[in-house]
């Protein structure tokens, strides 16, 4: 149901938008509207403390737009005409005060207000994904101290990259190697820089000849 709001300028109708108020933060909804800003541009000052769910909207109306106009102000000033000399108003402003149609066409003070309603929304922060690898590293020969790799191994820390079980599995002649899991963020680590930049490059190739993916899953 359309709503009309008669001679802002006035403590009458000041009456009539302070009762629409009552138990309200906009004009319409649960967020700032061009509803709000069309009548925002009726009201010309801040209203009295008698009004005071009017006063509290037009703070809410007023600190919207300022952050969405943040460049200073040069002093225009403008007046509000009474009821007598609205129709002329209404030609050369294309706007009735005095009859103020909530549901008319968008104009470029909407266009704003919904740009500003949508810069104050935040951001939603984009959750990063996590994936668990299974890793075989294997070493040089049947003489690599198998513990010492694995330490090896372990001092290998940066952020997103989570070490888990492990066990050595028998290759043959001798030769073992290590099988371990690892949990990783995404967005944060990468398995080949950690394989080839890291683990494969001194100190850790003292110990460690080559590895492996042998598994990839998203959690």
């Amino acid at each position: 149901m359309a709503v009309t709001f008669s001679e802002l300028h006035t403590a009458e109708g000041l009456k009539a938008l302070e009762a629409h108020l009552a138990g309200k933060t906009y004009i319409s909804g649960d967020g700032i509207s061009k509803d709000d800003i069309k009548v925002f541009a009726a009201v010309p000052t801040k209203p009295a403390a008698e009004f005071p769910n009017s006063a509290r909207w037009y703070d809410t109306i007023a600190a919207a737009t300022a952050a969405r106009f943040p460049g200073k102000a040069g002093g225009v000033s403008a007046s509000s005409a009474p009821a007598a000399s609205a129709p002329a108003a209404a030609e050369a402003m294309d706007v009735d005060d005095d009859d103020l149609d909530l549901f008319g066409d968008e104009t470029e003070e909407d266009k704003a207000a919904a740009a500003a309603r949508v810069a104050a929304k935040p951001a939603k922060k984009k959750e990063s994904g996590k994936s668990s690898v299974l890793m075989d590293i294997k070493p040089w020969d049947d003489e690599t101290d198998m513990k010492k790799l694995e330490e090896s191994v372990r001092t290998v820390q940066m952020e997103g990259l989570t070490w888990g079980a492990s066990k050595l599995v028998a290759v043959g002649y001798g030769i073992k190697k290590l099988q371990i899991m690892m949990t990783i963020i995404d967005d944060l680590v990468s398995v080949d820089t950690l394989i080839e930049e890291v683990l494969q490059e001194p100190p850790h190739n003292e110990y460690i000849q080559s590895c492996d993916i042998v598994a990839f899953n998203k959690i």
